[in-house]
């Protein structure tokens, strides 16, 4: 009897721990969206919401600012790095699983998750130093040969090929988010039970049959999080693409153009704002990103939620 009551003791106790850890964070969240809002009134008062999201000028000089090409910038480069990324981390889980030799899966599965660990300055730097001349002198002169003649796809490849620009920043952080969704896809492929692979081998299926038709499907659930995890990362990764994009606050109309995204912004003009709204600009653009990134992840768990229902 003592002894249950010593473990009610400690089960109320633990429940009410964690109830505290969420309050907690809770709290965190809705101090950091009222301190954004506190920041950012100056620039709400004078210029709205509408005008703030779809003016493109952004001059400090005159003192008027308008989000819509930080805008632009951050959704075409994290969508460029979703597309670059996905296809290979998905591939990289499904050698590790099914392809690799066993005395080789964890060696590669340890590197796959290092890198994820790696601090995104020294991909900003690696990217700058090593990705930035490979792309403006090799890559990007390559495809604006061969695909800028093409009608309509060929303006995505015109300009000045730098290597600072919107598809080295993309490249960069895509390699970022690899790690990511690779070791996600990765352990939800592992998660396939055995009997459902054994199944389709004995029905004659090929291992490429039974990786498309079997574990891939059981896996979309989790596959589907990796996504939305990387979706996370990528907006706001900051040092990773200041190095490589180039800030340019113009709307981007080819890949090979410099462009800027808000956390980009933020982090290299933060320390110059001089006046009262320039700052409060600049904590508008941060709420911003707060409630985009907010919503995104929010109707991302939720799609996935009803899918799972489903």
């Amino acid at each position: 009897m003592v002894k249950k009551e010593k473990y009610k003791y400690f089960d109320n106790l633990f429940k009410w721990v964690t109830f505290s850890g969420i309050i907690i964070v809770l709290l965190i969240v809705s101090g950091i969206f009222i301190s954004l809002v506190f920041e950012s009134k100056e620039a709400i008062s004078k210029f709205g919401v509408f005008k703030f999201l779809f003016t493109k000028t952004w001059d400090p000089v005159a003192e008027i600012f308008g989000s819509a090409t930080m805008l632009t910038g951050t959704v075409v480069v994290t969508v460029l790095a979703l597309i670059f990324a996905i296809p290979v981390a998905i591939g990289i889980a499904i050698f590790i699983v099914e392809l690799c030799p066993p005395f080789l899966k964890g060696a590669f599965g340890t590197t796959i998750e290092m890198l994820a660990s790696i601090p995104s300055i020294i991909y900003g730097m690696w990217g700058l130093f090593t990705i930035a001349p490979i792309m403006g002198n090799y890559i990007e002169p390559f495809l604006q040969k061969y695909l800028s003649p093409i009608p309509i796809v060929g303006k995505l490849f015109s300009g000045t090929p730098l290597g600072i620009d919107i598809l080295t920043a993309s490249m960069v952080l895509s390699i970022m988010l690899i790690p990511f969704i690779a070791s996600i896809t990765r352990d939800t492929l592992n998660l396939t039970p055995q009997v459902l692979k054994e199944s389709a081998y004995g029905m004659g299926a090929t291992k490429w049959e039974v990786i498309r038709d079997v574990m891939l499907p059981h896996s979309k659930f989790g596959i589907y999080g990796s996504i939305v995890i990387a979706l996370g990362r990528a907006l706001g990764e900051t040092m990773a693409v200041a190095f490589v994009l180039g800030n340019n606050h113009k709307i981007p109309s080819s890949l090979f153009d410099a462009a800027a995204t808000i956390t980009v912004t933020l982090a290299n003009e933060f320390t110059e704002a001089d006046s009262d709204l320039y700052l409060s600009s600049l904590f508008y653009l941060a709420l911003i990103l707060f409630i985009s990134s907010f919503v995104i992840l929010a109707f991302a768990k939720y799609m996935l939620r009803r899918a799972s229902e489903k």
